[in-house]
Parts: C-alpha cells; structure tokens; sequence
C-alpha cells in the first residue's frame, strides 16, 4: 500500500446537504413533466386545462353579466359531452395521463348540474293522480294561429284550436298571443323590433271553441280555464327596469302591458284551493356575439336586464303570495344559465317526473337541444304526469302537458 493509497483512503467524503423543498417546488414538480411532452398530451393538458377554467367562470359569472351571456348559449349537455370526449383520449397524455383524468372527473362532476340530464328520471315513478287532479298545459304558441314561416306569405293555422282541444287540459296558460307584422320582409333574418308586434283580439273565437271556459289576458300571455277564476293580474316589471328601461317605448304605447308584462298571474279555484298559476315568457337572452362592438353591447345588456327585471318581479310576487303556486311557461333560460338562481327558493323543479333522460322544448332550426320551457310549483302541489308532446309544427316550442293536484 503506498502514500497515495492511504491518502485516498483517509480522504472523506463530502456529501452536500439537500435543500428543503418548499410547496411551490414541490407543486412544480407535479405539474412540469420531466421530459418532453409529445403533441398529443399537450394538446389534452390544454384542453382539460381550459375547460376546467371555463366552467369555473361559467358558475361564477353566468346571470351576472350580459358580457358572459352570449356563452350561455351553448347547449347545456356539452357540460357532460366535452369532459367525457376528453376522457376518452387521456390516455395519449401518458406522462400525466392519471393527473389529467381525476381532473377531468372533478369537472364533470362541477358541471353536470348545468348539463340538463335528467339523471332522476331513471328511478323516479310519480305518485298515481288522486281524484280531482287537474291538466295544465303552458305553451308557447309562437305567435298564435299564424303560419308566418311559410314561403307563400302569411297563413294560419285551420288546426290550431283542434290541437289545444285533443290536450283536454283543465288550465291553459298560453304565450304569444299576437300576431308578427311580416311586411318589413323574412321575419327569419331579420331582428325582432317592437313595432312588429300586432295585437289581436280572439275572444270570439275561444269562446265557441272552448264553451265554459274562463279567459284571462295581459300583454301578450292569455290563460284559460275551465275551473273558476277568482283574481288575475300582470306582474309589472317596471319597478325593477334600469331608469333608461322604465317608460314604455312610443311603438308600444298602444299596448303598454306588452311591454311592462311577461307574466300573467290567475288565481284559480281548484276544488275547495285558491291555486295562483303564473304564465310566463321571459324576455330571450342576449344573443350578440360581437362584442367587440358597443352597439351589440347595448343590446345584450337591454336583454340582461329585462330579464333579471322580470325574474326578480316574479320572486317579488310568489315569495308574497300564500298560495299553492304553479310557476309554468317560457323562462328562455337552459339548465346551465344562472339568471335560474333568482327563482323563489320554495319553488319545487318537476324535471324528474318527465320520462326524458334529456328533455328538451325548444326548436332552433333543424335540432331540438334545448330545454328553455319549465314548470315549477311550490311543495303543496303534487305532479302526477309530465310530459312534452310534439308541437305539430304549430310552433317552435314543445307544449308541457302536467296532472297536479293539491297535497294535504
């Protein structure tokens, strides 16, 4: 053994101490990759990523804000739809593939709430309907008995009250009691302006064509029935419009209700009940897309604040109101919007008596994707029967036919 051999031996060494690592390296960690990612996970990391931050701002801001409402628009199964199509690539994400699907299952299960699956609908069986339950049936008629889609010009609908008779309903409550003024030219391309809104009067004729039924009408919502009728009303939105909102536009002061009116209020006596039915059209969502410009931006936010004007009129009204309650009718609102958020919180959502697994109303073009029509009632009134027929191209928007009935 030499000098060299025993200073080698003799020689510690020195191994230098870790440094602590602190929660955001540690954090780091687990999000950077260790090597390089391929296309393929980026590409899913990216998606999982923005959808995950998509639907956090969409349960945060939807209803706020006329500037997210445009967004609203998206049929609301793509809730489920778009995590579960991601899914079904995760596994090209190898690197972080388990990362990626728990946060792909945690967005799904955040968004499926807005989806509009009538999940319950699969174990849920309505009570049987009792002696002395009624039929309601609330529709959107689009624009009465007249046929304005047609090429030819202006026609109406010979069947129109044979289609309301065959549902033989105890209450009607019945929107778009108008007419269009088509000559400004294709009502399908251009934009709804007040002025194009014409008034009728078909009392006449509801009156042979439904014999002992009672008819109550404000604005453009008119509800019928054969059971007494003790008290109607419009619910005035006015109080809660902007200033800028509140006077009724020179085009409309003719007809103010159908300007200051989207829900008709008829207090009805059902056996030895006072039951309050609210008929309801909402004002449509915004529906701009560019919102780059101040104009479209106008728009949206007029639209926004109708419609938050006329669901805080409703709350203001039912939350007052000592009656069983129906609230039924045209909400234009999909399961993912938040305006939802300012119902009454004692009204009770039927959705899971329909025998749709995803029930949808209302027609845009050629595809049915959206439910926009609802029916809700207060805890004291039983739903026996939910069902939403064909509209039998009478109008763009499916009938909800209900069997309810007071509870004790």
């Amino acid at each position: 053994m030499g000098d060299r051999d025993i200073l080698t031996e003799d020689q510690p060494t020195e191994i230098p101490p870790e440094k602590p690592v602190g929660r955001w390296a540690r954090l780091g960690r687990f999000i950077r990759p260790r090597r390089r990612w391929c296309l393929g996970t980026r590409l899913v990391v990216t998606a999982t990523t923005g959808w995950l931050l998509f639907v956090v701002v969409h349960l945060l801001v939807s209803g706020r804000t006329s500037l997210w409402a445009p967004l609203d628009l998206m049929p609301p199964f793509m809730f489920v739809a778009v995590p579960v199509l991601v899914l079904v690539v995760a596994p090209l994400a190898r690197p972080v593939r388990w990362r990626v699907i728990s946060v792909l299952v945690f967005t799904l299960v955040l968004g499926a709430g807005q989806s509009g699956i009538n999940v319950a609908t699969l174990w849920y069986t309505p009570p049987p309907a009792p002696p002395g339950a009624i039929t309601v049936v609330t529709w959107n008629t689009e624009f009465w008995d007249q046929d304005w889609r047609t090429s030819d010009g202006n026609s109406y609908s010979p069947d129109f009250y044979d289609y309301l008779r065959e549902m033989d309903a105890d209450v009607y409550l019945l929107s778009e009691y108008l007419y269009v003024d088509t000559s400004a030219g294709d009502m399908m391309t251009s934009k709804w302006t007040a002025d194009m809104a014409l008034r009728i009067d078909k009392l006449p004729e509801l009156r042979r064509e439904f014999p002992g039924y009672e008819v109550a009408t404000s604005g453009e919502l008119i509800t019928l029935s054969r059971l007494p009728i003790v008290g109607e009303r419009g619910i005035d939105i006015t109080r809660w419009l902007p200033d800028d909102q509140k006077a009724v536009p020179e085009v409309m002061r003719d007809w103010p209700t159908s300007y200051t009116v989207e829900t008709l209020r008829t207090d009805i006596q059902v056996n030895d009940t006072v039951v309050s039915f609210y008929n309801t059209q909402i004002n449509q969502p915004p529906i701009e897309w560019r919102l780059y410009d101040g104009e479209a931006r106008d728009s949206n936010q007029y639209a926004h604040s109708r419609r938050e004007a006329s669901y805080r009129a409703l709350r203001a009204d039912i939350e007052a109101n000592d009656h069983p309650v129906m609230l039924g009718g045209d909400l234009n609102t999909t399961s993912a919007m938040g305006m939802l958020r300012l119902l009454p919180e004692k009204l009770v959502d039927h959705t899971r008596a329909l025998p749709s697994l995803y029930p949808v109303t209302y027609l845009a073009g050629v595809a049915e994707l959206w439910r926009i029509d609802w029916v809700l009632t207060t805890p004291d009134l039983l739903v026996h029967r939910y069902e939403m027929p064909e509209a039998a191209g009478l109008s763009d928007h499916r009938p909800q036919q209900t069997v309810l009935s007071v509870g004790h």
